[in-house]
């Protein structure tokens, strides 16, 4: 489980990516979407290494609030407060946390949403059907993996990414039923491990 955890908030981090000159008026739509963008919720399909998928509910309120909420028979859930990410499990009582800052998801609870830093942009593609796809990896370590986010362009709409890891092994998020700007509850990015 804490594989997939890692690969989920490695997508986060990846997102965030400097991108060629030839690219800037596509990384300008981007950027102002993920801005205009405060609340979102998701039906999401994670496909895994091993072949397995499983699904749930992504919600986002920004700054600094995100749950992964998976479907039974999991019991996974992920939840970053405005402080710290959490994640446990009942079912096999694994649980970790940390600091928001530290995690790769941190690019999603910041206000504003910029897409330059520490991470380059190896393929800025249009593939069919209108989706943007930039291939990204880390400045610093790119022999730790890359994630490939996809948008549809018209109108935009983050529509998921894959990461593939050091190893060649791929995590890939599938977004649907994807509503922005709706009203959520603070009760939804409450630690509810009881620790």
């Amino acid at each position: 489980m804490r594989t997939v955890f890692a690969a989920l908030l490695s997508a986060f981090a990846l997102l965030v990516a400097s991108l060629p000159a030839e690219a800037q008026t596509s990384v300008a739509d981007v950027e102002r979407y993920l801005n205009s963008v405060r609340t979102f919720k998701a039906r999401f399909v994670q496909s895994n290494p091993n072949g397995s998928i499983v699904q749930g509910n992504l919600y986002v309120w920004r700054p600094g609030r995100m749950r992964f909420e998976y479907d039974p028979p999991s019991q996974l859930k992920i939840v970053a407060d405005g402080y710290q990410v959490t994640m446990w499990d009942p079912t096999t009582k694994d649980f970790g946390q940390w600091p928001i800052g530290w995690t790769a998801a941190s690019w999603l609870a910041k206000d504003p949403i910029k897409l330059s830093g520490d991470l380059q942009v190896e393929k800025f593609e249009r593939g069919p059907n209108g989706l943007l796809e930039l291939t990204m990896t880390q400045a610093r370590k790119p022999q730790e993996g890359k994630v490939i986010v996809r948008f549809s362009e018209n109108p935009m709409a983050l529509q998921g990414w894959t990461i593939i890891d050091s190893r060649g092994q791929r995590v890939s998020i599938a977004l649907t039923n994807v509503q922005a700007n709706v009203q959520l509850t603070e009760s939804l990015f409450k630690n509810e491990s009881g620790r």
